[in-house]
């Protein structure tokens, strides 16, 4: 995969700045990390404590990190998360105050060609409960296909989950 001198970068939407993480969006992602609600089909359980989001902050921080993902920003206040946290594999996470207004989606229609334009991936990738109709629905109409599916791959709390996995093939020119 060929990394970006430039990057990270921000994108505009007619909504949304969607921009890189910084240390002051803590309270933000850990009033959205640690909603049970929130956490439902993600692939971890609800952050516990203030310090657990601060570990994973720090972590997508790091230089180290090659993650792609964007801080979701509406009306000045961080509201979730979207983009790729490893490369082809994008998510997306919301606070639920922003749940069914079209801003994932949104924000998706910015990044998902960023991700191709900057990088050289055949195609973007996308591991969903199936339990998530949402996000289901969403990727749907952004162009992902199903590929294959898998049972038991994410045990939460001791509860195991199944995987839907789905793939957006890199637009050809």
């Amino acid at each position: 995969m060929a990394m970006v001198p430039d990057y990270p970068t921000t994108l505009r939407t007619d909504r949304l700045f969607l921009r890189p993480a910084q240390p002051s969006d803590l309270d933000a992602f850990y009033d959205i990390l640690s909603n049970p609600k929130v956490m439902t089909y993600w692939s971890t359980p609800p952050h516990p404590d203030m310090a657990t989001t601060r570990a994973w902050l720090d972590w997508q921080l790091a230089p180290e990190c090659l993650g792609r993902d964007f801080v979701i920003e509406r009306e000045g206040r961080c509201i979730g998360k979207a983009g790729a946290w490893r490369l082809p594999e994008i998510g997306y996470i919301l606070h639920p105050d922003a749940w069914g207004k079209g801003i994932a989606r949104e924000a998706m229609e910015a990044i998902i060609p960023h991700l191709f334009a900057t990088s050289d991936v055949p195609a973007l990738t996308a591991d969903v409960d199936p339990r998530h109709v949402a996000s289901l629905a969403l990727l749907d109409r952004l162009g992902f296909r199903e590929t294959h599916r898998a049972r038991d791959t994410f045990c939460i709390d001791g509860v195991w989950v199944d995987s839907i996995y789905l793939s957006l093939p890199r637009p050809t020119a």
